[in-house]
């Protein structure tokens, strides 16, 4: 299918909502992605999903609670040990009764399922390890992508009358010649409470993190070798405003909200306070699921202030200066790990953890490191419509609901969560309101038929802290699917939609009628 109705690049989260949302629809969809695994934040990036509190009952879409449900199911049919699977309706593989968190393995085979229909009828036409390389234009209009086949090396070219940017990078926005921004925006551009004063920072962007999986065997000593960048990292500390408490490689960092110095704890039970503990933050396997006697040893992903990568951005730099960063940051969650190994303080008084071992299996890699890093930030569209601190914002919004947005094409709730980052910030962390997407954010104020699903839509790099996470990035790509599905459908562009109440109001109908919620109840 080389001239599919939709081409959507890109296949993490929001890029396998957008395809089930537009192959639902009826039409015929052609999805990239650059790995060997569809996903992105869910699988291949080894993120287990931040989600709100009322995720079990409402405030995210149908397909998602689907998806969500999925994996439950998968365990219930394949893991015949796990009792707590059978008997729990809110099941979380690697919490009991906390963050939704399953091995990727399952959180893949369950997308895999969800896709199939699709694509045995033709619908739906996945390439997998496909690079985006060129595009081709002609006015406001995007005509094609060449991309690159990564295995044989080869080029192609597809046409199709609407183009999805679901990439982690907002990598077509640049090929296309799309309006966007990076970085922080000047308080006097946005009037924001929170941004800085001064001039915009295009590179300063919160960091990424290269996740990786471990496992724990109490008894048993794993340690290798250390790895090539272990003394740089070892004696790195983080220069940024307010200060870090001293070196990225120890038990202490920032409070994100306070930012005061803070010590953080390994394993539950040890000090400073229960709560405060990484090993289960990111756990993917839990004993506390299985019988006395068949207990597994644990399994966790360390995505944590230690390993968020400060040392430069990636959006803009020439191809060697990002491949450094890429190289980089591997050897820094790499370094990291062989610290927990042979030097983390322990609370009796020793060092390090010597049965920690990389759990490769887990993220389909050899060396235990996930397929991709873990994106937080990405370039950003100028939209039509752009969500600011004052719209979303608890402190700035003096209202106990967010802004109602008349144009809501879904629904997302989180903290304004932003890491440390690359131009020397330290955490930016505070109150948001539930919250709505709305329809003005995925549209660029000039090309016709390119939108946005995944997280470069139309917002600041403050508000980017609360739109970026696992529910809210599906929600973004399943309604940017079925837009374009729609304004295929109805014969206009997909700006069109908005501008006309009446195509607007049909077109929120049919979303009702997918299963995505519009309004907070």
């Amino acid at each position: 299918m080389d001239n599919p109705d939709i081409l959507i690049v890109g296949g993490g989260t929001g890029g396998c909502a957008a395809a089930l949302a537009a192959a639902g629809l009826g039409l015929r969809v052609v999805l990239t992605e650059e790995t060997d695994w569809l996903g992105g934040q869910l699988t291949s990036q080894a993120v287990p999903p931040d989600e709100h509190p009322w995720i079990e009952q409402y405030g995210s879409t149908l397909r998602y609670r689907q998806w969500r449900e999925g994996v439950r199911r998968y365990y219930r049919e394949h893991y015949p040990l796990l009792p707590h699977a059978r008997m729990d309706p809110y099941f979380s593989p690697g919490h009991p009764g906390r963050q939704f968190s399953a091995e990727f393995t399952v959180a893949l085979a369950v997308l895999e399922q969800m896709l199939a229909p699709h694509r045995s009828v033709g619908r739906l036409d996945v390439r997998l390890r496909r690079k985006p390389v060129a595009a081709h234009t002609e006015g406001d209009r995007v005509t094609a992508l060449t991309l690159l086949d990564r295995e044989t090396g080869r080029e192609e070219t597809l046409t199709a009358r609407i183009v999805l940017d679901a990439t982690e990078l907002g990598e077509l926005l640049p090929l296309a010649g799309v309006e966007y921004v990076s970085g922080t925006e000047s308080q006097d551009e946005t009037g924001e409470l929170h941004a800085p004063a001064g001039p915009p920072r295009p590179d300063n962007v919160q960091p990424f993190t290269w996740c990786l999986a471990m496992g724990y065997d109490p008894h048993g000593k794993h340690v290798l070798d250390p790895p090539e960048q272990y003394d740089r990292w070892l004696s790195y500390a983080p220069q940024m405003t307010p200060p870090w408490p001293g070196k990225l490689l120890s038990w202490w960092y920032s409070h994100p909200v306070t930012l005061e110095p803070f010590e953080l704890a390994f394993f539950p039970g040890d000090p400073p306070r229960p709560g405060v503990h990484l090993w289960p933050y990111r756990r993917v396997i839990c004993r506390d699921h299985y019988p006395a006697g068949v207990m597994p040893e644990e399994a966790s992903i360390p995505n944590w202030p230690q390993n968020d990568y400060l040392a430069g951005s990636i959006i803009d730099q020439p191809e060697e200066v990002v491949a450094r960063h890429l190289r980089d940051a591997r050897q820094l969650s790499l370094s990291l790990f062989h610290w927990l190994q042979t030097e983390a303080p322990r609370p009796d008084g020793g060092e390090g953890y010597p049965g920690l071992y990389l759990r490769g299996d887990l993220v389909g890699t050899s060396d235990g490191l996930a397929k991709c890093p873990y994106i937080r930030e990405s370039r950003r569209i100028r939209a039509v419509f752009t969500v600011t601190e004052e719209h979303v914002g608890a402190e700035q919004h003096g209202r106990p609901e967010a802004e109602p947005f008349d144009d809501s094409v879904g629904l997302g709730y989180y903290r304004i969560d932003l890491h440390p980052s690359t131009g020397g910030d330290n955490y930016i962390d505070f109150a948001s309101l539930p919250f709505r997407i709305p329809l003005g954010a995925l549209l660029p104020v000039r090309v016709e038929n390119l939108l946005p699903a995944c997280k470069s839509i139309g917002t600041t790099h403050l508000t980017n802290g609360c739109y970026r996470l696992h529910p809210v990035e599906w929600n973004i790509g399943e309604s940017a699917g079925l837009l374009a599905a729609f304004a295929l459908q109805s014969g206009v562009p997909p700006r069109a939609v908005r501008e006309q109440e009446p195509l607007l109001r049909e077109f929120q109908g049919v979303l009702r009628d997918q299963g995505v919620e519009l309004a907070w109840p």
